[in-house]
């Protein structure tokens, strides 16, 4: 049979594509992905790389709120770190964070842990732990500060029926941080519980079972098995809060009616307050983009340790 006899179909396209058709074909393959993935770029390059070029050039001026500008240099980052207002607030930063966010993880990871078996209401229940983190923070605010209010306050209350005197929970530095780090914990366990559940519900059934066959208790697997494997969930899970923890401005400020002084002597201030404060109160701008930055390099550090520690869970090096 010769060929011209073959049905069309059978003798394909003898011809070659013309030029046109084949770069736009060429196209549609290489280029056509990063046309779709562009927008969070272009996105991200507008909200989030052209601030921190702004606040960069800008921390190296005294700017004020004229729209006046005058070359400081290192000036401005030289003179936070003589600022004892702005160490006052990295303290009060790193306290808080510290003391929200290890009971935090706990609490999430237990709480998933309980989440990941099987009884009635699942669905229900595991939907349930996010209704804090949709609840208005100025909602929580006036919640918490009711409980923690010195003199008719529930958690008084309570220390009272043990014999304990009541606190000030606004005018005390430590206990300013326990009740907002009280406040933060309140809102996000439920939030990391449910990435903690993600995560557990990747794991192989098939370790499980073959760890029960040998034997080991349902807390050895917890800790041999679980654990381990969530490495990668809970790394996510710890820079995420690591990044939330030092930027803390929403609840310390509700705490004390929306000023943010951080009480009568700063004794909760936070780094992301005493920005606002430099910028927003002061109008010294060039100040405010210093302490920005000072505070991006205070995340990075935070970061790298938490990282680092998470890195080594499970045995890795």
């Amino acid at each position: 049979m010769s060929l011209d006899t073959l049905p069309r179909a059978a003798r394909g396209n003898r011809r070659a594509d013309p030029p046109g058709r084949r770069w736009r074909s060429r196209m549609d393959v290489k280029a056509m992905p990063y046309a779709l993935v562009s927008p969070y770029f272009i996105l991200f390059a507008a909200f989030g790389l052209f601030p921190l070029a702004f606040t960069l050039y800008y921390s190296l001026y005294d700017y004020d709120l004229a729209g006046t500008t005058e070359w400081a240099g290192w000036g401005n980052y030289t003179a936070l770190l003589a600022d004892e207002d702005f160490w006052n607030a990295v303290v009060n930063t790193v306290g808080m964070f510290v003391i929200a966010t290890v009971p935090q993880m706990l609490l999430a990871l237990f709480l998933a842990n309980a989440l990941n078996k099987r009884f009635r209401f699942r669905l229900a229940i595991r939907m349930s732990v996010l209704l804090p983190l949709v609840t208005s923070v100025v909602a929580v605010a006036v919640v918490f500060t009711q409980l923690f209010a010195r003199d008719w306050g529930l958690v008084n209350w309570i220390l009272g029926g043990f014999g304990l005197d009541a606190t000030n929970w606004r005018a005390e530095r430590v206990p300013s941080w326990i009740a907002i780090a009280t406040m933060v914990d309140w809102r996000w366990t439920g939030y990391n519980a449910i990435i903690f559940l993600a995560g557990m519900q990747t794991i192989p059934r098939d370790l499980y079972e073959a760890a029960a066959i040998d034997g080991a208790s349902r807390r050895r697997q917890f800790w041999q098995i679980t654990l381990p494997m969530l490495r990668p969930t809970m790394i996510f899970v710890v820079l995420n809060s690591t990044i939330g923890g030092l930027t803390l401005f929403s609840e310390p400020t509700t705490f004390y009616n929306g000023n943010v002084d951080g009480g009568s002597q700063g004794q909760f201030q936070t780094v992301a307050m005493f920005i606002v404060k430099q910028g927003f109160r002061e109008f010294d701008y060039g100040y405010a983009a210093a302490a920005a930055w000072l505070l991006f390099l205070l995340i990075l550090i935070g970061a790298a340790i938490n990282f680092l520690f998470v890195r080594r869970i499970g045995g890795t090096k």
